[in-house]
């Protein structure tokens, strides 16, 4: 494991400037020559998510909120909560400013790769509607382009496994309920496999019932998941209310700071925070577009603006709660990084049974993301294969699950970091390069929306 750790951590170091490049660079001159439209719409896009504009006859599986609530899903989980803790950890408080930035040039480029999805849909072997980045890399870039899908699909197969989900629930459970003492005394290494086991089991009854029951699971679990998360933090940070303030000034000083303790100085705490904020709400890396090419929608810039709130809701919302409860319980100063040192500040705030809340929440939040990410995992399969071999993904991601919940987070964390840089790369470049096609769906689109509605 460790000689697997030190390659990972090796890859890496080659993938930082190409993704940092795609994805702020890439990003910043969508949000210019969007001429700042997602913003504009905001407004419009939360209209859109509440139904008023749905269309019976439109051809999808699920509807734009389910879209939205398995896209959220997949992104509101453990990367708000012990991802924001991991990235305070390795770059101190100044890191969360760059989280922001980085999510609010994702909107926008989750608006184009959300309306690239809907725009260029296809059908796998099985003959069922698909989106994703591989059917607009094929179909908006042309056959040539093929290599390039095929690339993102590989990564795939790494990026959409639950293994950092696994591996944080087990640390969890392992620090709130300390099994060893409170149960039985079987040994670290024995509990972790057990509890691996018992979550690729859970998983397995969801997944192996297909995208229906995921959305299904996804709708009634996370909306409430998320406010009871938002409920638990506000408490906390009601209890602290003087502290509000000074961690947010201090958030902002220390994102200027040059001297900062990151390898890498100053662009290393971008990075970071760059790095933290895509793993958070997955902008520019391709899965929610997976998601929403599936919606009953023939609007694509209506997806597009619904698929924007995501980034909004997970990053500029939960992770900067998750980030103010951190500092000012003064968590992020003790021993410990992920999810231990966002127990520790539901313990300092909360009491005993701030930990016990947050084994709930966390419970919820990792079994939602797992059924999600496997459905990613069987798209890029199915795409490289066909849909019947596509199937088999699921259990290879069980297997995982295994893994990862005996694994160190060192080398779940570079595995996972490694994946995405590589799937941000030919994603980017298509959206990119379709971002034209985009901006002129859009024109038509809001044409037709003032002579409707005046």
């Amino acid at each position: 494991m460790n000689k697997l750790n030190e390659f990972l951590a090796e890859a890496i170091s080659f993938t930082e400037w190409p993704m940092f490049v795609l994805l702020i660079g890439g990003g910043l001159f969508l949000v210019i020559y969007s001429r700042f439209l997602p913003y504009r719409y905001f407004k419009h896009a939360l209209d859109i998510t509440k139904g008023k504009y749905d269309d019976k006859h439109a051809q999808g599986d699920v509807s734009s909120l389910q879209a939205l609530s398995a896209a959220v899903a997949a992104t509101v989980g453990l990367g708000n909560i012990s991802g924001v803790a991991i990235a305070i950890h390795d770059g101190g408080p100044g890191v969360v400013f760059w989280i922001w930035v980085t999510a609010i040039i994702g909107m926008c480029i989750k608006f184009y790769s959300c309306s690239l999805s809907i725009m260029f849909r296809g059908r796998d072997s099985d003959g069922n509607l698909q989106g994703g980045p591989m059917f607009y890399i094929t179909q908006g870039l042309g056959a040539k382009a093929k290599p390039l899908a095929v690339f993102f699909s590989v990564a795939g197969l790494f990026g959409f496994l639950g293994v950092f989900t696994a591996n944080q629930f087990t640390e969890t459970f392992m620090s709130v309920v300390m099994p060893n003492e409170t149960i039985a005394a079987l040994g670290d290494f024995n509990w972790k496999l057990g509890i691996g086991f018992s979550l690729a089991i859970i998983s397995s009854f969801v997944i192996f019932g297909g995208l229906k029951n995921i959305a299904k699971v996804a709708t009634a679990i996370v909306p409430f998941m998320v406010m009871v998360y938002l409920l638990a933090v506000i408490g906390v940070m009601i209890t602290n209310a003087g502290q509000i303030l000074p961690s947010l000034k201090l958030i902002l000083v220390e994102a200027w700071n040059v001297k900062t303790a990151v390898t890498g100085g100053f662009w290393g705490l971008i990075i970071l925070g760059v790095r933290r904020a895509m793993f958070s709400n997955e902008a520019g890396l391709g899965s929610a577009p997976m998601y929403h090419g599936q919606s009953k929608n023939d609007e694509p810039i209506r997806e597009g603006l619904v698929a924007m709130l995501g980034p909004f809701i997970d990053t500029i919302l939960v992770c900067t709660f998750t980030a103010v409860v951190l500092i000012l319980s003064g968590a992020y100063l003790q021993e410990g990084s992920g999810i231990v040192m966002t127990l520790n500040a539901f313990n300092a705030a909360l009491g005993s049974w701030g930990g016990v809340l947050l084994m709930v929440i966390v419970s919820a939040f990792a079994i939602s993301t797992l059924f999600t990410y496997s459905y990613y995992g069987v798209k890029s399969l199915s795409y490289l294969t066909n849909a019947k071999i596509g199937k088999w993904y699921n259990v290879y991601f069980v297997v995982m699950i295994v893994f990862a919940a005996v694994a160190s987070l060192d080398l779940v964390k570079n595995l996972i970091d490694l994946s995405y840089a590589l799937m941000v790369i030919p994603n980017m470049i298509a959206v990119l390069l379709l971002a034209p096609k985009v901006n002129k769906e859009a024109k038509i689109y809001f044409q037709k929306l003032r002579s409707e509605h005046g």
